[in-house]
């Protein structure tokens, strides 16, 4: 009964430090992007709290950081719009909290919805960081930087399931996200939010998160059933088309500005 206690309490114990230490993360990174004008410095942050993925012999290396782009995805996203939130500060305290709750709840699970949240959040924060800073970047740049988003989070949705061709498959994706990168380079839009200081919500993002759930849907409809049912993605499928017409024809013509 004793060691059973005292392993309770352990475990207590290194769930405290556990959250202890990612809210120290994510709040170090506010406390960066506040004090220092240059990204480099977080974005270096970022990058060496995913030690753990070089913590082995090198030959796990590749493995180890394809499996981890989402996160990646996610956190260097987060640290380009709390720069481009500058000014906001409620904004940039939001955006912390929001990546604290990623860090804590969403990206710790491993059950399918929260497998396929996990991949959306890279989505839309991936391209719409993107967009954000990308203005100036040539046009492979955007189109690279896309294809490795579509990529990454095919393969992290594909990696819950029993499929033997995720490599294929994530290469497909990746193709798709990257002819929407080359689109997006030469024509988009993007509509301005109040109090989030310069970040604006990119359309090339909405349509990504929308194709991307569509694909999803009906990749989960052929998994369980054999073949893609109409029931499973008729509904998801109408929404999503109905919402980018909305977005390119409405939206579009009464003048909501570019990136």
């Amino acid at each position: 009964m004793d060691l059973l206690k005292s392993s309770k309490r352990r475990s207590f114990i290194s769930e405290l430090i556990y959250i202890i230490l990612n809210v120290a993360f994510a709040v170090a990174i506010l406390v960066i992007v506040l004090v220092v004008e240059s990204p480099a410095l977080a974005i270096a942050v970022v990058l060496l709290g995913k030690w753990r993925i070089l913590a082995v012999r090198s030959r796990y290396w590749y493995a180890n950081v394809r499996a981890n782009l989402v996160d990646i995805i996610v956190s260097l996203s987060v640290v380009a719009l709390l720069y481009a939130s500058n000014g906001a500060f409620v904004m940039q305290c939001v955006l912390t909290l929001l990546y604290i709750g990623w860090l804590l709840v969403i990206k710790p699970r491993s059950k399918r919805i929260y497998v396929a949240a996990q991949a959306g959040a890279a989505v839309f924060l991936g391209v719409t960081a993107l967009m954000i800073v990308s203005p100036g970047w040539i046009t492979s740049g955007v189109v690279l930087a896309m294809w490795l988003i579509g990529y990454s989070s095919a393969r992290h949705v594909l990696s819950s399931y029993k499929e033997t061709h995720i490599s294929f498959y994530s290469l497909v994706w990746g193709f798709v996200f990257a002819e929407l990168g080359w689109l997006a380079y030469h024509w988009t839009f993007a509509y301005p939010l109040p109090g989030m200081g310069s970040i604006q919500l990119a359309q090339s993002a909405l349509i990504a998160l929308i194709i991307s759930f569509c694909a999803e849907r009906a990749y989960s409809s052929y998994a369980r059933h054999g073949s893609i049912r109409s029931e499973d993605v008729l509904l998801p499928s109408l929404l999503s088309i109905g919402t980018v017409v909305l977005l390119l024809l409405f939206f579009n013509a009464i003048g909501v500005g570019g990136i």
